[in-house]
């Protein structure tokens, strides 16, 4: 018989916490970079499409290992803010966070960038014709056009964000009700030879994912949605 332990279900909480701030974040940082990527023609652009699609080639525990090195008690980041007497981030529910944003980095910006590209130029010559000001033009007409292209991106950066393993037990550890998500409670459950508990995990994760990607699928097919490159 499946079924879900009390641990379990605040994994799966602390699971769902983590994909709502990293996609949330991630719309609202990668807007920008998805329009400068979309409308530049400085040569850096191809340097910065590479950096932005590396999470897709990376192993996640070299991303993961890097990270916990930057955000632990002798990284960069880490080291100053112990400094500062705020803690290092390592093995932390925000440095969860951060890890989670690099690695779904593409599957925010990519949706987004080609949404801009595709609504093309016409539009928004015709809203300057009106004389409507630069700001003005990105919000009334850019956002509307756009906004597929936004939901797309936070279906799948929110779904990638719930199968996330490698970076997440690299720089979040395994500690229960703190960094132990719902992808490293499996691994755990495994481990332990614990298959039904692993089996009623998975099995949550499978039918959320499939009906994630179900409702991608459906837009691109309704609404003409451009998905990842």
């Amino acid at each position: 018989m499946l079924w879900i332990s009390n641990a379990d279900w605040v994994a799966l909480q602390l699971t769902l916490k983590l994909a709502s701030i990293s996609t949330g974040l991630l719309l609202l940082l990668c807007l920008p970079l998805a329009w400068w990527l979309a409308r530049s023609d400085s040569r850096a652009r191809v340097v910065v499409e590479a950096l932005v699609a590396m999470p897709l080639v990376l192993p996640p525990t070299v991303i993961g290992f890097y990270l916990l090195i930057f955000l632990g008690p002798e990284g960069w980041l880490g080291g100053l803010l112990e400094q500062l007497g705020i803690g290092h981030l390592a093995f932390t529910f925000t440095g969860m966070v951060i890890g989670s944003m690099i690695y779904s980095l593409p599957f925010a910006v990519q949706p987004m960038q080609n949404a801009f590209q595709a609504m093309g130029e016409r539009p928004l010559e015709v809203a300057a014709t009106l004389r409507a000001s630069p700001l003005d033009r990105f919000f009334t007409v850019v956002i509307p056009l756009a906004r597929n292209g936004f939901l797309t991106a936070a279906v799948l950066a929110f779904a990638h964000t719930l199968g996330e393993f490698g970076v997440l037990l690299m720089i979040g550890g395994s500690i229960a009700g703190e960094t132990e998500v719902a992808s490293i409670a499996i691994y755990n459950h495994v481990e332990a030879m614990d298959y039904a508990a692993a089996h009623g995990l998975s099995l949550f994760l499978l039918l959320m994912a499939f009906s994630l990607l179900l409702a991608v699928y459906f837009l691109n097919r309704r609404f003409k949605v451009v998905g990842v490159a």
